[in-house]
């Protein structure tokens, strides 16, 4: 072989090594920029917080379907009582006019001459023939009767088919929103898996502290009991639903429960203010046009104060700038200063 043809040679090899081994780089930098890096135990902190809020948004419009899930489901069992009765006088026609039909075969072969001759009651055949006629028209009726029922079970069921579709278009819908909660719940377990066992600890501790501190503030569970020296001056229904929420303090919350060991931030509000005999709906959303609406300097206790815009939380006011709420998940229900979170309106239920 040749110098020029070796060193030709030479040089493609070279040239191959050296193309392989600069995608190699570019590969392993791309590899360590895709990675994620490991997070500070504080950065962990705000990203998890962050994920959880999501959450809750997700879950809290998920709560906002309730209402609209239910009223379809109580449109959709009236329409099929409605069906059930309006089919049982289809039944009833239906009989009246296999009456009529055997009626009228039995006489309908023979003349009117030899049904005279051989009935035992020529006056009264008679008389029973001079109807006929209006034997005829009560048949006519008894159809159209027949016919109008008939009719109006079809158009009961074309409204119950079309509530059912809308009632599980809905629920697809609530499905999916529960589905993206519990994506960023999963997207915050992620995050605490990059930590080390030490870090990890170290935040389930601050947790249950929070949690022990908060039960340790609460007055009595004991619904027939509670304290009447709380440190808010609330009175009447109002001043029950503060007491209510409060003795809940250091119990988790859980998307979708509304008591009475678990709450998410809505279902926490439905339930003290239902122990004062005002029923809410199961939503932030929803309940912000549940009662008057008041400002933030007119603040009295037990008034709903909402957050973030649109509205993803709610919280109650208990005086002295301070709420009682069910947090975020991870969190317990506890009292926090009133500018925690961005303010948005406030109502007065009752």
């Amino acid at each position: 072989m040749s110098t020029g043809r070796i060193n030709r040679t030479k040089g493609i090899a070279l040239a191959a090594i050296t193309s392989t081994a600069v995608v190699a780089g570019v590969l392993f930098i791309q590899s360590g920029a895709d990675a994620d890096p490991k997070p500070t135990i504080d950065e962990a902190k705000k990203q998890v917080a962050a994920l959880q809020h999501k959450a809750e948004e997700a879950g809290e419009s998920a709560n906002d379907l309730r209402g609209q899930i239910t009223a379809s489901q109580a449109r959709l069992k009236a329409l099929q009582t409605a069906i059930d009765k309006q089919q049982r006088q289809v039944d009833t026609v239906k009989r009246q006019i296999g009456s009529l039909a055997v009626a009228g075969y039995q006489t309908s072969g023979m003349s009117t001459t030899a049904q005279l001759l051989l009935s035992s009651n020529p006056d009264q055949f008679l008389s029973q023939a001079s109807t006929a006629q209006a034997f005829a028209g009560q048949q006519n009726a008894v159809l159209r009767k027949f016919q109008d029922a008939q009719g109006k079970v079809t158009d009961l069921q074309g409204s119950a088919q079309s509530e059912l579709a809308q009632l599980q278009a809905v629920q697809n819908q609530q499905n999916k929103l529960i589905a993206e909660a519990k994506a960023n719940l999963n997207a915050a377990e992620k995050v605490l898996s990059k930590l080390s066992d030490a870090e990890r600890r170290r935040i389930a501790d601050e947790n249950a502290k929070e949690a022990e501190k908060a039960r340790d503030e609460r007055p009595s569970r004991d619904s027939d009991r509670m304290d009447d020296d709380l440190p808010v001056p609330a009175n009447g229904r109002a001043g029950r639903a503060v007491q209510v929420a409060l003795a809940q303090m250091g119990d988790p919350y859980i998307w979708g429960d509304a008591g009475p060991n678990s709450f998410d931030c809505s279902g926490l509000m439905m339930y003290a203010w239902g122990k004062a005999g005002v029923s809410l709906s199961h939503s932030s959303k929803a309940q912000a046009s549940e009662g008057r609406r008041v400002s933030k300097s007119q603040l009295m206790p037990g008034d709903l104060v909402f957050y973030y815009s649109p509205i993803s939380h709610v919280a109650m006011y208990i005086g002295n700038g301070r709420i009682v709420h069910a947090s975020r998940p991870g969190k317990p229900v506890k009292t926090d200063p009133i500018d925690l979170m961005p303010y948005n309106t406030a109502v007065r239920p009752g």
